[in-house]
């Protein structure tokens, strides 16, 4: 059994909720033993909202660590999606209650980490524990967008998590755009001044 200074702790991490008209951007950073197996890791988008939810809870039952990372609506306005995104992704990881030796982070950019830092395109669909940063932020952003669903009623933030969907741009044009859109965003900002 190799001492426990020795062991390589590496963090997978990912985000979701770039693309959405509303709501906060999303990461986490998970640390999974060498030897953990949750079968069926695979990328959040490629998986049914049921076996997300049951990965989640077996991905917290067999990580080292896990932490999720959330930048506001209100960053986001402020820093831009992208900034935002890496913001997200740095609070995870430096919210680990183990601090990595080194960070694997899903696509082509990293946010500023005081740990060896890999970009890995494509990494939520080929590098385990990138995928399992990806559930863990999924099924933690679509439970944030249900809550918030009863408190703005008539988006169906419930349904569309704030993404572009018919209805919801519907929604935006007759009753223009709520606290937790993105007022910068295309689809939005035509709403303006329409708040409620």
């Amino acid at each position: 059994m190799p001492e426990a200074s020795k062991v390589s702790l590496v963090a997978g991490v990912d985000e979701v909720g770039r693309g959405p008209l509303a709501g906060p951007v999303v990461a986490a950073a998970v640390v999974l033993d060498a030897a953990a197996s949750v079968p069926g890791i695979a990328d959040s988008k490629q998986l049914s909202h049921g076996r997300r939810i049951m990965l989640a809870g077996q991905i917290k039952a067999v990580a080292d660590a896990w932490c999720i990372g959330v930048a506001s609506v209100e960053e986001i306005e402020r820093l831009n999606i992208l900034q935002a995104a890496l913001l997200a992704m740095r609070r995870a990881v430096l919210g680990l209650p183990r601090a990595p030796h080194r960070v694997l982070v899903d696509g082509n950019r990293a946010p500023n980490l005081p740990f060896v830092v890999e970009t890995v395109v494509g990494g939520d669909r080929t590098v385990a524990v990138i995928s399992a940063a990806s559930i863990l932020a999924k099924v933690y952003r679509d439970h944030l967008m249900e809550r918030l669903d009863a408190i703005y009623p008539g988006y169906e933030f419930a349904a569309n998590k704030g993404y572009p969907t018919v209805k919801h741009r519907y929604a935006l044009r007759s009753l223009g755009y709520c606290r937790i859109h993105r007022r910068t965003f295309k689809g939005v900002k035509e709403c303006l001044p329409n708040c409620i």
